[in-house]
């Protein structure tokens, strides 16, 4: 029984995958404008979900975005979710965010950015879904630990913005209640290892490019996907 949770949550995070390159391109723009409307060619957009091709452009030049690296990334994150979390109500929570995470870690990657248009709703449905995950039989959580480690782990990084800006973006500050909720549902030490873990993660991609040269001391960095990695490697260690 374990084996088909594990295949079938691989299942979603591919198809979810396969839906992701639309919306990647699309929010892959700066910060100051929400989206992008067109293809490279100028073409307008319709949707949000789906490949990124561009039905009006020529055959050689349709694909403008992404290929199967999403999906790829989707299905992993979710079958190893399943194979650690198993059939607690809690891994229908997890595996709906994790189209969320693959899409946020790539837009940030791109362009050192997390909109709020994924952010924000992720935060809400996370707190309302685990709220009903409690109610149910065989939770492994606890949904007000988890309420309280949010709005820590919001604080912290609060205040991480407020005294070095520079070397923190808003968007992880909005990130990080959502994450906070994750890692508190399983407890205090999810929510250290996990924290701990996306800034060691950050830091030791500084230092390859670093040594690499192909970055500075001050060169900005995306830390969102270490955020969402670090927190990942916490709940299969936690559950």
């Amino acid at each position: 029984m374990h084996v088909y949770l594990i295949v079938g949550a691989a299942v979603w995070g591919t198809v979810c995958g396969l839906l992701l390159p639309r919306p990647a391109y699309r929010l892959t723009v700066p910060a100051e404008q929400p989206w992008a409307d067109g293809c490279p060619a100028g073409h307008p957009l319709a949707g949000w979900l789906g490949p990124a091709r561009c039905r009006r452009c020529v055959p050689g030049e349709a694909r403008y975005g992404g290929g199967y690296g999403l999906a790829l990334a989707a299905a992993a994150a979710s079958g190893l979710l399943a194979w650690r979390v198993g059939g607690h109500p809690e891994l229908a929570v997890w595996l709906l965010l994790v189209p969320a995470a693959v899409l946020l870690a790539r837009v940030d990657l791109a362009v050192f950015r997390l909109p709020d248009v994924v952010t924000l709703p992720a935060l809400g449905l996370t707190a309302v879904l685990l709220g009903a995950a409690a109610l149910l039989p065989r939770h492994d959580g606890e949904w007000t630990r988890a309420l309280i480690a949010a709005a820590v782990l919001g604080l912290l990084y609060g205040v991480l913005f407020f005294v070095n800006p520079a070397g923190m973006g808003f968007g992880d500050v909005k990130l990080a209640p959502t994450l906070g909720l994750v890692l508190g549902w399983y407890g205090w030490g999810a929510v250290i290892t996990g924290t701990f873990a996306g800034f060691l993660l950050g830091a030791a991609y500084g230092l390859v490019l670093v040594a690499a040269r192909r970055a500075g001391r001050k060169t900005a960095l995306p830390f969102g996907p270490f955020m969402l990695v670090g927190a990942l490697l916490a709940v299969l260690v936690a559950a």
